[in-house]
């Protein structure tokens, strides 16, 4: 049966159809996103005969859940399993800000555009088998709603980072959708500036968020500062080239306005030396930009490893020494291997 998170756009006339108003197509939005419903039957405003009809017509889940990972800092993951037997992660990250569980605290979502991904970054587990299929507005969707089913009722999402696995500006068409039903008032009414997208870089797909939806922030993965070692770490690399992305994400700036974000996984012996911060500095070029420092994430099977503390330091001291504004990411979650892709690809090798 069709996916009903796929149909939003063409229920109203699917609606006009059964002889019922348009207007009940957002009914049923704010049941599925603000009220949480898991069934046609919990939609009790509606008509038995209308709750029947959608209910032989339409499916609300097409996923399962395969693995449910909790840890103590209060992270989440969720690996699902989707319709085919392909399986994604997305995951739920708890941070308290003032007041505790008062207006401070974050209920942050992290989800994923693809099954797999094509980008071959070496050090991550999400592209070690490559991408297998674009996910569906449907599918995106649903992993909000999974992820806010962890939360207490009186508890909501606050923000959204698309950085699990797969490359989300090869998805836009799929995305874009997914992420209007994400902020709006009848979906779960998450404003656009707490709404994440994570590249590795791909021009013509900056540019065209640029014209089209200049809302979101963006956050570019750069790893290294030069094309050598960059393509070494990003294959991608090799067919765009580091400039091309700067470029890009200037163009982006110019049109949204919203500070850039450059994310940079910290290797050990890799790519943490004082030369390599000095030569990010250099790339930065005294761009307005936050730069997010990502501590490596030990991934079974990979040939890599986790910076020293002394490292670490020194390179974020070089940083901020030459005024770029830092932001080290805490780790969460890694005793239940939340760095994306490790759970699905455990799942895999325990098969």
């Amino acid at each position: 049966m069709p996916h009903l998170l796929d149909a939003f756009d063409t229920l109203p006339e699917w609606l006009a159809a059964q002889g019922q108003p348009a207007w009940r197509a957002k009914a049923i939005r704010r049941w599925l996103t603000a009220a949480r419903a898991e069934s046609f039957a919990a939609m009790t405003d509606l008509s038995k005969g209308l709750r029947a009809a959608l209910e032989a017509e339409f499916q609300i889940w097409t996923t399962s859940i395969a693995k449910h990972t909790r840890a103590d800092d209060g992270t989440e993951k969720l690996l699902l399993e989707l319709h085919d037997g392909q399986r994604i992660e997305c995951v739920l990250l708890r941070e308290q800000g003032p007041g505790a569980e008062g207006a401070g605290a974050r209920r942050t979502v992290c989800i994923s555009s693809q099954v797999g991904c094509a980008m071959g970054c070496v050090f991550c587990a999400s592209g070690l088998d490559g991408v297998v299929r674009n996910l569906t507005t449907g599918e995106i969707i649903e992993q909000l709603l999974r992820l806010q089913a962890l939360l207490p009722a009186d508890e909501r999402l606050s923000h959204i980072v698309v950085m699990g696995m797969g490359e989300p500006l090869a998805n836009l068409d799929r995305l874009l959708p997914a992420l209007a039903t994400a902020q709006d008032p009848d979906g779960l009414g998450i404003s656009q500036r707490r709404i994440t997208i994570s590249t590795v870089g791909l021009p013509p797909a900056i540019d065209r968020l640029a014209v089209e939806h200049p809302v979101y922030n963006l956050a570019v993965s750069l790893h290294a500062a030069d094309d050598e070692l960059r393509t070494r770490l990003v294959p991608v690399n090799k067919a765009i080239g580091l400039a091309e992305v700067m470029a890009a994400a200037d163009r982006y700036w110019e049109a949204s306005g919203r500070r850039l974000t450059f994310e940079y996984v910290l290797l050990g012996k890799l790519n943490d030396s004082p030369e390599h911060a000095h030569s990010l500095v250099s790339l930065l070029g005294g761009r307005a930009a936050l730069v997010n420092v990502i501590p490596y994430n030990s991934v079974a099977g990979l040939p890599f490893e986790e910076p020293t503390q002394t490292d670490r330091e020194r390179f974020l001291d070089i940083l901020r020494e030459a005024g770029v504004n830092v932001h080290v990411r805490r780790r969460k979650g890694a005793r239940i291997d939340a760095a994306c892709g490790q759970l699905r690809r455990l799942a895999v090798t325990a098969s």
